[in-house]
């Protein structure tokens, strides 16, 4: 096909062109132009090596509390809700939260979970605090590497003078896979009666119906699957919240 094209062209230049001259090797220009053609339509996916990440919630660092959050926008019902949780460095529930807010949209659901939550942390007197959520935009906003258009959001505000305030709190972003439980917190505020926040001194007893948890080192691929081969499985538990071989709250997700 490569020929029969440079034939083509050729033959129209020595015609419409004066002075156009033919290839002294027609051969070889036919053959560099069907090699960098060829060359365009290898796939180079094959020789790129694919890796399995595992994504999963992992537990803070020693003396540490993690606070994972999230928002919800439900277009069906018209509402939007956030929830969230606080965990010590041995996974072990501390408190949780929902609040049904209204309508807003789902970034703002987002700040909602980060400022109910980190609030909540500062009244439970915690002073050492990891904030994860699955929002990039969110934590990219409140550490400020993105500019804003226009003025600041109130709850970006907020958010930023909680963690002016005297203590240690690092954000971090998390995927979807390792924020689990603060997305079926967040979704669960849809079921409440009112729009004032709801604290969770122990997980929702409805989560033993309607939902299940995995201890802390069960892993999840990106596709959202587990991998029944991966090293760090314990074990997965359905329909209760105790893990039986670690004996701790399986809320882990």
């Amino acid at each position: 096909m490569v020929a029969c094209w440079h034939l083509w062209t050729w033959r129209n230049k020595s015609i419409f062109e004066e002075g156009f001259q033919r290839p002294h090797e027609p051969t070889f220009a036919t053959l560099k132009v069907a090699k960098e053609i060829e060359g365009c339509s290898q796939d180079t996916r094959s020789n790129q090596k694919s890796d399995t990440i595992y994504i999963g919630w992992k537990i803070p660092q020693e003396g540490w509390i993690k606070l994972n959050c999230d928002g919800s926008q439900n277009d069906r019902v018209g509402l939007a809700g956030c929830g969230g949780l606080l965990r010590d460095s041995n996974g072990k529930w501390i408190k949780g939260y929902s609040r049904k807010i209204g309508s807003c949209d789902a970034l703002h659901a987002e700040m909602w979970g980060m400022y109910l939550g980190m609030n909540l942390a500062w009244s439970q007197g915690i002073i050492h605090l990891h904030v994860e959520s699955d929002s990039k935009v969110l934590i990219d906003m409140v550490t400020e590497r993105i500019k804003l258009n226009g003025s600041t959001p109130t709850l970006v505000v907020h958010i930023r003078n909680l963690l002016a305030l005297s203590w240690q709190v690092i954000l971090s972003h998390t995927w979807r896979e390792g924020n689990r439980s603060a997305d079926w917190l967040a979704n669960f505020s849809y079921s409440l009666d009112s729009f004032d926040i709801h604290v969770l001194e122990t997980p929702p007893s409805t989560s033993r119906k309607n939902t299940f948890y995995i201890c802390r080192k069960t892993l999840f691929t990106s596709d959202g699957k587990t991998d029944a081969n991966a090293r760090d499985i314990v074990s997965i538990h359905f329909l209760h919240l105790t893990c039986v071989r670690c004996k701790n709250n399986a809320f882990y997700l």
